[in-house]
């Protein structure tokens, strides 16, 4: 009877390791990082490896990003009421500015955002990406400050009375568009070239 070798390719997976890339990928995760840090690990939509921010840094840089903003809205109603008290401005020209001031110094902020690193990234060792190539948010960095800073805010006042009020609190669905990654881990990760 001929005896016939099986190619290691299509051999059956066996217990001794992982067999498949993506289990490869996160077993190689696991021997660089850690498993805590391993568990994290996601891919883009370009189907390249990166590791997730942790919840506690994400919302420490939200919170760090929070109070930037509020100190700088205080600032510009001060600068606005300055400007009242110099010029003889109306109290509606200085209500609409004040309330102006609430959109406009998100957009601001933004502008120093499109490498995914506001001061609250910067501190956190974190980076909001794209989540289709893990590529800079560019010029949308206006729009991602807007959402994080009073849109987002908004919503949970809105999910919390509703959920009071016994209308629910399930967020609406969607999409993700960016996603914070953990800069570090995530270069690591790269360092030895997986991929």
């Amino acid at each position: 009877m001929p005896v016939t070798r099986q190619s290691h390719a299509a051999a059956a997976p066996t217990a001794a390791g992982p067999s498949t890339p993506p289990e490869l990928t996160r077993a190689d995760a696991e021997r660089i990082l850690g498993p805590r840090t391993a568990r994290r690990l996601a891919t883009f939509g370009d189907g390249t490896p990166y590791v997730r921010a942790g919840e506690g840094r994400r919302i420490l840089a939200w919170l760090i990003d929070f109070a930037v903003y509020l100190l700088a809205v205080g600032a510009a109603v001060v600068v606005v009421s300055l400007v009242r008290v110099r010029s003889g401005l109306s109290d509606e020209a200085v209500t609409v500015l004040a309330l102006s001031s609430l959109f406009v110094v998100p957009v601001l902020y933004g502008l120093c955002y499109g490498d995914g690193r506001a001061l609250g990234a910067v501190v956190t060792g974190t980076q909001l990406v794209r989540v289709a190539d893990g590529g800079p948010i560019g010029a949308k960095a206006c729009w991602a400050m807007l959402i994080r800073t009073v849109l987002m805010p908004a919503l949970l006042v809105v999910l919390i009375a509703g959920a009071l009020a016994g209308a629910g609190g399930d967020a609406p669905g969607g999409s993700q568009v960016r996603v914070s990654i953990d800069r570090a881990a995530t270069r690591r990760l790269r360092a030895p070239g997986l991929r």
